[in-house]
């Protein structure tokens, strides 16, 4: 034990430090605080009363109402995910086959919602999807529609609102992937007979399977723990995970169970990426191993 001991650098160790303390302060010591308040109860008379106890939780598991909340929050974050997928990862691939300076400036174009507040970019889908929307004036117009179609405070307007302000990073994923990719490998498939979609499904799909994954990761959990589009788009009546806390912590003051169902999305989230990177290093192995 003395030997290892000797053996063992302290300068790793030593140049972690301020970044362990930073993550600790910042990031650890908040969720701690979260952790205890979400066990702390709440009375509308006396307000936070120091005692710990699962209340919160028993509310939250026992009631359909917070059961049917997080299956939309869900259902929404993958479905937003599909969807950057669907468009996302074609996009990709057409920018990296595009040459200079028509890739720079379609990048800048698909890229360029980063540059926006989420708010203005929500605000703009409002007015895009509205009952007297573009959308639906020019549906109208073109005599398609005899009435206005409801998107506004519905699921599918949160979901396609949020792939568009999420699909860069699906974008940036895929892209990174490409970057990697040989392109002699394609020209080698097509060299020894295979076609284009023969090529893409054996060929080019496998290899773009990471930066998917990695994009879906990323994609669903800020879908997941979204609040400025689904309350705007979704309005007071479609609750999501994120909108339901900001409504316990401002207006219903139960801080303990605002506290209560961060926790749970965040533990959801955290889970739900272990597991998909799991499944994905699995079926790597599989396929490479």
């Amino acid at each position: 034990m003395t030997r290892f001991l000797r053996r063992l650098d302290p300068a790793p160790l030593l140049l972690s430090l301020p970044a362990g303390l930073i993550l600790g302060l910042f990031l650890l010591l908040p969720l701690l605080a979260t952790a205890l308040l979400s066990f702390r109860s709440y009375s509308l008379y006396t307000g936070i009363e120091p005692v710990l106890e699962l209340g919160n939780y028993l509310e939250i598991f026992g009631d359909g109402y917070f059961l049917e909340i997080f299956l939309r929050t869900a259902r929404i974050a993958a479905l937003a995910t599909l969807l950057t997928i669907l468009i996302g990862a074609p996009e990709a691939i057409i920018l990296m086959r595009m040459r200079a300076p028509w890739r720079g400036l379609f990048l800048l174009v698909a890229l360029g919602p980063l540059l926006i507040s989420v708010v203005s970019r929500t605000l703009g889908w409002a007015l895009l999807l509205g009952s007297t929307g573009v959308v639906n004036t020019a549906l109208m117009a073109a005599g398609l529609i005899a009435e206005p179609i409801r998107f506004m405070y519905t699921e599918w307007g949160v979901t396609v609102a949020l792939a568009h302000v999420l699909l860069p990073f699906m974008i940036i994923s895929v892209m990174t992937v490409l970057q990697r990719l040989d392109p002699q490998v394609e020209n080698a498939s097509h060299a020894l007979g295979a076609g284009g979609v023969t090529t893409f499904r054996r060929v080019i799909l496998p290899q773009l399977l990471p930066g998917i994954f990695a994009g879906s990761i990323i994609v669903f959990a800020m879908a997941a723990s979204a609040f400025a589009t689904p309350q705007i788009i979704g309005g007071r009546r479609l609750k999501v995970v994120a909108t339901l806390i900001y409504d316990e912590y401002l207006f219903s003051l139960n801080w303990p169970l605002g506290a209560a169902l961060a926790l749970l999305l965040f533990a959801i989230v955290i889970v739900v990426a272990v597991g998909f990177n799991r499944l994905a290093e699995s079926r790597f192995a599989r396929m490479y191993g």
